[in-house]
């Protein structure tokens, strides 16, 4: 193979890789904030449960407080029907107990469903809280990787680069020209394999002059629909299979 195109093939590999490693770079701050945001999420539902357990407990107290003014003005009533004098003060003191116990019933139906909400809203209160304390181990694992990610793309990125000058500063100018010309024109993908008389980037079938020529991978040549430099890479051949006579041949004792 030309030692142009060999090079070139070596600067198309630093060069994808190298946008493999900025993507990579790029995408991290993305996902960071992804993280920020759910983890802002799972810190809201447990300030919303709080916040909805506050709202409970006051009225839990609110319905207590009116509950044991009923029953202290029902014991009063009660202490009262003793003292009336007449049937007609009686039938009157009697309706304001009855009128009184039912509004004792009746808040003490609130205060139970109060009582029951507030069960509800603790094993939601625990459940929130366990997630955002899961979401507070995975953020910092997650801010921890990417660092990480992040500085070992730099670290590639910083090596391929020093690696692609070396390449570069050993192609011909015309052959380093022509692959930054078309690299800059192809979103940075300017080398295309040949295979099965085909440009394997746009799939054009190729002339067969030119694939036969591009067989011998003497020159530097280029697709002719999509500009990419194209080159072919040689078939590996299979192994050779024992003879006959290799198989057939008797093993020596003590061999």
């Amino acid at each position: 193979m030309l030692p142009d195109l060999k090079l070139l093939i070596q600067l198309q590999e630093l060069d994808s890789t190298g946008e493999r490693l900025r993507r990579r770079m790029a995408d991290i701050p993305a996902a960071q904030a992804a993280l920020d945001s759910r983890l802002a999420d799972l810190t809201g539902a447990v300030a919303s449960v709080k916040e909805r357990n506050a709202v409970s407990q006051a009225s839990r107290r609110e319905i207590e407080k009116d509950l044991a003014a009923v029953q202290t003005r029902l014991s009063k009533y009660k202490d009262q029907l003793m003292e009336v004098k007449t049937n007609k003060e009686y039938h009157a003191m009697q309706t304001e107990i009855t009128t009184a116990e039912a509004v004792v019933r009746r808040e003490e139906d609130r205060l139970l469903e109060q009582m029951e909400e507030a069960e509800t809203l603790a094993a939601e209160l625990k459940t929130s809280e366990a997630a955002l304390k899961s979401g507070e181990t995975d953020l910092v694992r997650s801010r921890q990787q990417m660092d990480a990610d992040r500085t070992a793309a730099e670290q590639g990125l910083e090596k391929a680069d020093v690696e692609r000058a070396q390449i570069a500063a050993s192609v011909s100018p015309g052959a380093l020209a022509l692959f930054e010309r078309v690299s800059k024109h192809r979103k940075g993908l300017a080398m295309s394999e040949a295979r099965d008389g085909l440009c394997t980037q746009c799939h054009v079938r190729l002339r067969p002059q030119v694939y036969n020529e591009l067989r011998r991978n003497e020159s530097v040549m280029q697709c002719e629909s999509c500009s990419r430099i194209l080159y072919l890479v040689a078939p590996v051949a299979p192994a050779a299979a024992p003879s006959p006579e290799a198989q057939s041949a008797p093993v020596e004792p003590g061999s």
